[in-house]
C-alpha cells in the first residue's frame, strides 16, 4: 500500500511522533493506521522508560477551584526544563489533570494514574508517556493537595508566574480579601496559620536553641529565660501567617487586617515548583512581594 503524505500527517497529528517515525511505522504495517498507531504508543512507553530516571524539577503549579468556592485542587507536575515548561501541550496537560482531581477527587498521585484524564479516552499515565514522547522530557504528576472549603468559608487562589500556587479558605471580609491573603501566602511563604498550630516539638526545640543562644551571654538565669522567650515569639510571628507584617501594608500584621475587617482564614496550601528537589537561583519571593505591593 502507497504511504501518502495525508496517512503520514494523520499519524502524526495523533501519536505526535516524528514525521520519518510515523512513515517508517506506516511502511512497516502496510498502511493499517490503528497498528501504527499502536507500534509506535508500544515505542513510546519504552522511550517514556527510559526518560523516567532523568531529574524533571522544573514545571508548573496549576490552582483550580470549583464553582461554588468550596473545593480547590493545588497540583504539581514536573518537566526538565523552563522551556517545556511553558510549552502549550504541557499546559493543556496540567490543566486537565487539575480537572481529573477536582471531578474525581483521587486520594494519591497512583491512584490519579490510573483515571481517565478530563477531557480524553485514555489514562493520566497514558497522556503522560505518550506527552513523554512528543516532548522528549521526563514528566512527573509530583504532588497535589484537594483543600475544602469550612461551612461558612469560601475558597480563593492565586498562582504567581505558574511557579508558586496558594489556595486560601476564608469568611467574612471584602470579595477581594482571601485573594490578597492569598499573594501574601505566595510572598511570605508561612509555614503555620497561627501560634497554636504549630507543633509542640517545633517549639521545643526552637526553644531549646534560643536558651542555649541566649545562655552565652553569661546573664542571670531569668533573663537568659526572658531573652529565649522574645527570640521564640519572635520566631513564630516570622512563620505563622497571622503574626506576619501583611506585603501590602507591612505596618499591620494579617491578624490585624483580619480583625479590621471581621475576617478568618481557616486553613491555606502553599507549592512551589521543585521544593525539596533542587536549589533554585531565581529568587520568586522578592519578585512576588514586589508585585504585591505595586498592586
Amino acid at each position: 500500500m502507497a504511504i501518502t503524505a495525508e496517512l503520514v500527517k494523520e499519524l502524526r497529528s495523533r501519536t505526535g511522533a516524528g514525521m520519518m517515525e510515523c512513515k517508517r511505522a506506516l511502511t512497516e504495517v502496510d498502511g493499517d493506521m490503528e497498528a501504527a498507531v499502536e507500534q509506535l504508543r508500544k515505542k513510546g512507553a519504552a522511550h517514556a522508560d527510559k526518560k523516567s530516571g532523568r531529574i524533571a524539577a522544573e514545571g508548573v503549579i496549576v490552582a483550580l477551584i470549583s464553582d461554588d468556592k468550596k473545593t480547590g485542587v493545588l497540583v504539581e507536575v514536573n518537566c526538565e526544563t523552563d522551556f517545556v515548561a511553558k510549552d502549550e501541550n504541557f499546559s493543556s496537560y496540567t490543566q486537565a489533570i487539575a480537572k481529573t482531581i477536582l471531578s474525581q477527587r483521587p486520594t494519591s498521585v497512583d491512584e490519579l494514574a490510573g483515571m481517565a484524564l478530563s477531557g480524553s479516552d485514555i489514562s493520566v499515565e497514558e497522556a503522560r508517556r505518550d506527552l513523554i514522547t512528543q516532548i522528549g522530557e521526563n514528566i512527573n504528576v509530583r504532588r497535589f493537595h484537594i483543600l475544602g472549603a469550612r461551612s461558612n468559608g469560601k475558597l480563593s487562589a492565586y498562582v504567581h508566574g505558574n511557579r508558586i500556587g496558594v489556595i486560601v479558605d476564608s469568611s467574612g471580609g471584602r470579595n477581594e480579601l482571601g485573594k490578597d491573603i492569598a499573594m501574601h501566602v505566595a510572598a511570605s511563604h508561612p509555614l503555620y496559620l497561627s501560634k497554636q498550630k504549630v507543633p509542640e516539638a517545633v517549639l521545643a526545640k526552637e526553644r531549646e536553641i534560643f536558651s542555649a543562644q541566649a545562655g552565652e551571654s553569661g546573664k542571670p538565669a531569668n533573663i537568659v529565660e526572658k531573652i529565649a522567650e522574645g527570640k521564640l515569639q519572635k520566631y513564630l510571628n516570622e512563620v505563622t501567617l497571622l503574626g506576619q507584617p501583611f506585603v501590602k501594608d507591612i505596618e499591620q500584621t494579617v491578624a490585624k487586617l483580619l480583625k479590621s475587617e471581621d475576617a478568618e482564614i481557616h486553613d491555606f496550601v502553599r507549592f512551589e515548583v521543585g521544593e525539596g528537589l533542587e536549589r533554585r537561583t531565581d529568587d520568586f519571593v522578592a519578585e512576588v512581594m514586589a508585585q504585591a505591593k505595586g498592586a
